[in-house]
């Protein structure tokens, strides 16, 4: 291949969005195997499976199994993917002030949007709404995931949390909410008024959408 057209010449000459996600990938391996090139390993690693999205979920062992691959290749592109959704999400950070949902979804739809299990997750707010933590409450299967106050109530109360917004994903891509999501929220919304910890908002995450019970009058 003439070097002008090499993906890492491209990316510098032309920026990484003119990149195709075969090209991107091709570099992260850097080489091929005796098969063939980094471009065409890149596109075995893709087409198996399916694209990026379902490559977030592939294991180590999945993706060294993949001939010319193997665990150092392997731990690269784990590594740049795990790096891409923490990016996502570390401009936000924790001290984020929360006055909308949409203020909420941003730090937390890039990590939630492909999990393959339902997780329920909760930020941990002061009193002037800025996030000081957030936590992993509880992860289910395909559709459900239990959630008892006393696992979301325990850390805020260590934190000295003031109040919690709540989120779990849908792994159908669908944020609508179910029966189940509704008696929940009502549930855990009668013990934060016990305690003294205010749930301002329940987010269902789908796929690059979300619903908020504040905003739909669910709460």
């Amino acid at each position: 291949m003439p070097a002008g057209l090499r993906p890492r010449e491209r990316l510098i000459r032309e920026g990484a969005p003119a990149l195709t996600d075969v090209e991107l990938l091709a570099i992260l391996l850097r080489t091929g195997s005796a098969a063939g090139t980094a471009l065409e390993l890149a596109t075995v690693v893709l087409t198996r499976f399916n694209g990026l999205r379902a490559l977030i979920h592939a294991s180590i062992e999945e993706l060294s199994d993949i001939k010319g691959m193997g665990p150092a290749k392997a731990a690269q592109v784990k590594a740049a993917l795990e790096l891409g959704k923490r990016v996502a999400t570390d401009s936000f950070g924790e001290r984020a002030v929360i006055k909308t949902p949409e203020d909420a979804v941003r730090l937390v739809m890039e990590e939630m949007r492909n999990l393959d299990r339902e997780h329920f997750r909760a930020l941990l707010l002061n009193v002037k709404n800025q996030v000081i933590g957030r936590e992993i409450i509880s992860i289910g299967t395909l559709n459900s995931s239990a959630v008892h106050p006393r696992e979301l109530f325990r850390n805020a109360i260590k934190r000295s949390a003031a109040a919690l917004i709540l989120a779990h994903n849908h792994p159908s891509g669908d944020p609508a909410p179910s029966r189940e999501d509704i008696e929940v929220t009502r549930r855990l919304l009668e013990a934060g008024h016990i305690i003294g910890i205010e749930i301002l908002d329940h987010l269902i995450i789908g796929d690059n959408k979300f619903t908020s019970f504040k905003a739909k009058g669910l709460m």
